[in-house]
């Protein structure tokens, strides 16, 4: 795929081949949460110059990584069946990388497909299987930033981009406040009480019930 060659025979030097060329795993990571034209992964990942969004995308279908997927009058990219199985490295670097997260710079965005991601990675289903199924409506990022749905019921975990409606809402201004609240460095009444979280509707029970369920130890 990659002109990158390591000289070694190895399982792991292959993946690094395959998908260690810089922006490859955020592709494939917007496209676990679903099918992207090419507009979108650009829009989704605005620091990709156009020429290596196009080069990667070409030669990750090239290691049978993703496809093209023709729909009506648009061109999709998805991962293939073999694509898919990078899933459970994606959200164990994911769970990994953010335990080292340090507070966010002013330019760091947190997009959708990003969010949903860290989500998936801190999903703790033997938790969510023992509380009853809650829906939360959730904004990272503060005023116009990125809302999500987010459905647990049991083990199953759904997100989806946009608003409610949940059981209970809620707004978290900055990446310092998501960090704080899913690694546990602040319980939800504290996260409350100082600001780092705003409830909008429901009880702050709830939020307690969110940080249960999403957890990666600091």
């Amino acid at each position: 795929m990659a002109s990158r060659d390591y000289g070694q025979y190895s399982g792991i030097t292959r993946a690094m081949e395959l998908v260690g060329e810089r922006w490859a795993l955020l592709i494939v990571r917007d496209l676990l949460v679903g099918p992207r034209r090419y507009g979108e992964l650009a829009a989704e990942l605005p620091r990709i110059p156009s020429n290596i969004l196009a080069a990667r995308l070409k030669e990750l279908q090239a290691a049978g990584v993703i496809r093209r997927a023709p729909r009506s009058r648009v061109i999709l990219y998805e991962l293939t069946p073999f694509g898919r199985e990078l899933e459970p490295v994606v959200l164990a670097l994911g769970a990994w990388g953010f335990r080292a997260l340090d507070d966010p710079r002013e330019e760091q965005l947190i997009s959708a497909e990003s969010m949903t991601m860290d989500l998936r990675s801190a999903f703790r289903a033997s938790v969510a299987r023992e509380l009853p199924a809650t829906a939360y409506e959730a904004r990272f990022g503060g005023s116009g930033g990125t809302e999500l749905l987010i459905r647990v019921d049991g083990s199953a975990l759904d997100v989806a981009s946009g608003g409610g409606p949940g059981d209970v809402a809620f707004s978290i201004a900055g990446g310092a406040g998501i960090r704080q609240l899913i690694t546990g460095e602040l319980d939800a009444e504290q996260a409350i009480a100082t600001g780092v979280v705003e409830l909008r509707h429901g009880d702050k029970s709830l939020l307690g019930r969110f940080a249960d369920t999403f957890h990666l130890a600091a």
